[in-house]
């Protein structure tokens, strides 16, 4: 069955989003990255996406890749976990109320493939729900000093994470990890 992978670009000092979920900082970092095109992007059955992820800031805006899963470089099932659907269908995308669901059916449409995590606030309630399996971190040369952290998780916890992969791109060095469990 699937494997839900949690990848995602920060800025060095840990955030994943600036001020108000504002992507816009990311769009002079996107440059050619072979482990996002050629092993995650190539291994993506279905992506598990939060609400506000869904709806936020898109790093695209303003061109012909706006809107579109990693710039229109991937296409296929989303399920964004959320309590308020849109009042009408968004071809391609489904709704899920509740996170077992919506890991249950992303999953199932994955197959082997990997599920793509995107959004903090689902990857943290699918780490404290142990289905988180692995994380691509991709960190870009930036500090922004604030905005939303890449776990934000009240209280503190300690997630152990193994090594996988560490390789570099034009414009940021991946960090591959295994949620130790």
């Amino acid at each position: 069955m699937a494997k839900l992978l949690y990848s995602v670009t920060m800025s060095l000092d840990g955030f994943i989003a600036g001020l108000g979920g504002d992507m816009s900082w990311l769009t002079e970092h996107i440059a050619p990255n072979p482990v996002v095109k050629d092993v995650v992007v190539s291994k993506i059955g279905a992506l598990l996406v939060g609400s506000r992820t869904f709806g936020g800031d898109d790093p695209h805006r303003g061109t012909a890749k706006e809107g579109k899963a990693f710039g229109g470089g991937w296409d296929g099932p989303q399920f964004v976990l959320t309590h308020h659907p849109p009042a009408r269908p968004v071809p391609g995308v489904t709704f899920v109320g509740d996170l077992g669901s919506a890991i249950e059916a992303a999953k199932t449409a994955a197959g082997e493939r990997y599920v793509n995590v995107m959004g903090a606030s689902v990857a943290r309630q699918c780490l404290a729900a142990g289905e988180l399996d692995e994380l691509l971190v991709i960190i870009a040369p930036v500090l922004l000093g604030d905005g939303v952290r890449l776990l934000d998780w009240p209280g503190g916890t300690n997630v152990k994470l193994e090594r996988v992969g560490l390789t570099s791109a034009e414009l940021a060095t991946n960090l591959w990890m295994r949620v130790v469990k």
